[in-house]
Order: structure tokens, then sequence, then C-alpha cells
């Protein structure tokens, strides 16, 4: 085993991430939405929480940090055994601080010059996502929504860090009082199980609440919807009457759906449905009832 102080000439996989933190010579800024994973263990896991059949030719990380992860990654990365063709494995990892993308280029500059990776300095909700195969992130907790639903509709396999109180939104069912859009949103898209939790002490510094590793596993859903635009955008005017039955939320939320008549839509709903709270109607319902509306409230553009 390869000292994991050595720097840029470590063995990937092995690197100690208080060390790197300490070579990166910058903290973690909880004002920029920064929290270190430093736990080794946790690290040495989540990369196998990808699926088994996972096409790792590409793996994506958004938020690289100082690099704890991103070591881990790269062990994966450069592990080509398995691979099903003869194209090289490569790593992206994007990364909005400068100082930290710099370090990042610094500390694996050899795994740039062999072709095993590249980073991007930038936003992640601003940058070109660059071709990718599957994705695994600890993301900043305050764009996390933000960047989920930017890397949901790429039907990748995704192994993600949120907020504990997220990750229970995302995988929540019909009923659950944690359901709602994000629930149907996430779960139109893949299969979302949560696969660990994460205690606050394996940051550094600490944030304020639990966390909690999420895999996605990206699947076609068991309804169709003819306009998925308008889909999700129903699922979310019908939740910001949540406490309403369905038949009020349709009625005052048009402004949102696009409805121009969501009378029409009451009028030709079933009457047990209508009686219903949108927390009651599980993914498939909601796609039904979308349905409906799009072919009598006449929806427009929003």
């Amino acid at each position: 085993m390869t000292d994991s102080s050595t720097g840029a000439g470590a063995a990937y996989g092995d690197r100690d991430p208080d060390a790197l933190a300490r070579r990166a010579g910058e903290r973690a800024n909880p004002d920029r939405d920064q929290h270190f994973l430093v736990d080794d263990r946790v690290l040495d896991r989540i990369p196998a929480y990808l699926p088994d059949d996972v096409d790792a030719s590409h793996l994506l990380e958004i938020g690289g940090g100082a690099g704890a992860l991103t070591d881990r990654l790269l062990a994966v990365a450069a592990d080509d055994g398995s691979a099903d063709t003869d194209a090289q494995r490569r790593l992206s990892v994007i990364e909005r601080d400068g100082v930290f993308a710099g370090f990042l280029r610094e500390e694996f500059a050899t795994a740039i010059d062999d072709g095993l990776l590249d980073v991007i300095e930038g936003d992640a909700l601003d940058v070109d996502l660059p071709p990718f195969t599957a994705c695994v992130a600890n993301l900043p907790y305050g764009v996390s929504s933000e960047i989920a639903f930017r890397l949901l509709p790429e039907g990748k396999p995704l192994v993600l860090m949120f907020q504990a109180e997220f990750a229970e939104r995302m995988v929540a069912s019909a009923g659950d009082a944690e359901y709602g859009r994000l629930s149907v949103s996430a779960q139109h898209y893949a299969a979302v199980e949560i696969v660990e939790r994460v205690p606050k002490e394996a940051f550094a510094p600490q944030p304020a609440v639990e966390s909690a590793v999420v895999r996605c596993t990206p699947r076609d859903p068991d309804y169709e919807v003819g306009d998925e635009a308008f889909f999700l955008r129903f699922v979310k005017a019908l939740f910001t009457q949540r406490r309403k039955t369905v038949r009020n939320a349709i009625r005052n939320t048009g402004h949102i759906s696009g409805l121009d008549d969501p009378e029409a839509v009451v009028d030709a709903a079933d009457e047990d449905l209508l009686r219903q709270r949108p927390g009651d109607l599980d993914p498939s319902a909601f796609a039904a009832l979308a349905e409906l509306a799009r072919d009598h409230g006449s929806p427009t553009e929003v």
C-alpha cells in the first residue's frame, strides 16, 4: 500500500482526507456550502453503491473540494479490468471554487497527464455537463435539488449525498408525511433508495443536519405521459395545495399548471379521486390525472 501522505504520487483510493485538506491549504467554508466528507469508511463505501452492472467508463463528480472522494473515484476509473471496450476510462470533476480546482489539478496531475481526469472549474448549474455514464457526488446542499434535477433527466445511474430530510422526501411513498412534489418528480426518472445514513461527525466542518446517500437507478415509469414538462408542472401545482382536496387544488392552481379551463378537468375527473388530497395520489394516478387535464383543460405553455 502506498503512503497516503505522498501527494500526487500516491496510489488512487488511499489518500487520507485530512492530509488532503491540509495540502489544499484552505478549509471548507460552510458559508459557501462546503462540508468535506472526511470519514474514510464512508468514502470507501460510496463508489460501491453504484449498480453492479454500471458502465464506469466516464464518471462524473460534482463538488470535488479537496479531493477525498475524487481519489476514491479515480481508483474506480483506473481499474479498467472490467471495461467492456478498449476505450480508456476517465473521471470528470466539476468544482466551482478556484482554489480547490487548482489544488485538484496539482494533487492529481499524474491522472490528468494520463488522460484519467479532467477538472472543470465552474458552477454545476451553469457549465456544460460532459458526457458521463454515472455520477457520484457529495452535493452542495444549498443547490442539491437544482443539481439533482439537472442530472436525473440524463437517465444515468447516480449516487448522491443529500441532507437526510431531502433524501427522505425523494424516496417517500403516497400517504407518507414526507411525500410530495420531490417524491413524484424524482421517482418519475428513477428507482430511488437511501443506501446509507451518514452522521454529522463524518464531515468537517460538521453540518447542522444528518445526511444520506441516495442511489438513483434510471428506469422507465410504469405509466406514460404525453407531455413530460406539463406533467411535472401539474404535479408542482397540485402540491402547492397539498392540504386541499384534489378538486380544489385543480381549481386553485390553473395559473401554475397552465390550465385555461380547470373546471372542465374537475367535471371530467372521477369523484372518488377528487375527494382525495394530492399526498394520497401515487405517481401513476398523477400521470392519469395530468393526461385528463391535457385533454380537457386546454393547457397553455407557461
